[in-house]
């Protein structure tokens, strides 16, 4: 089976890649339809099923997977949030969320501004490229766990529903 990432992202094609090792892998550039910085639950996980669905519609017979990096605000305070989303080839949809940490206040006020977070971190580290590697959450997790590793997370949750869901079917 092929399976469609919405992002040619290394960390979220390669986070598909360590999971789905029997399937044909392939990253495509789509558009999320919403911010380039979501800056909610609703919009992050908004951008993912807008992903997942546009790649599940790319060719006949395919899945499409949609992941989805953004900030939602929970108590005055800002969080990192991600949002994947599974359609399979019959449009059966499978949504998971994963991990979420603070940020640090003086992000949260960049963000504030309009800023991207990869700009923002970009800045912050003094380097280029953090969200096609480590991303917000390895830098503020002393690189324990990584963008992909994120990622890697709910893509399992996603694997896992998608194959429980087939399995209850035969």
């Amino acid at each position: 089976m092929k399976i469609v990432v919405g992002s040619t992202n290394p960390a979220k094609v390669n986070a598909v890649k360590k999971h789905f090792t029997e399937e044909e892998i392939l990253g495509m550039e789509v558009g999320s339809k919403v911010s380039s910085q979501p800056y909610s639950d609703e919009e992050t996980y908004e951008g993912a099923i807008n992903r997942a669905r546009e790649c599940a519609n790319s060719a006949k017979g395919c899945m499409g997977i949609g992941l989805e990096g953004g900030v939602m605000e929970l108590e005055n305070e800002l969080y990192l949030c991600n949002w994947g989303v599974l359609v399979d080839a019959e449009e059966n949809t499978f949504t998971a969320s994963g991990a979420r940490i603070p940020l640090p206040e003086e992000i949260a006020k960049e963000l504030e501004k309009g800023r991207e977070l990869g700009d923002v971190m970009d800045a912050f580290a003094e380097r280029e490229g953090i969200r096609l590697n480590e991303g917000a959450i390895g830098i503020f997790t002393n690189n324990l766990v990584s963008r992909m590793d994120m990622f890697e997370h709910v893509v399992l949750l996603l694997k896992g529903q998608y194959e429980f869901f087939h399995q209850q079917r035969k």
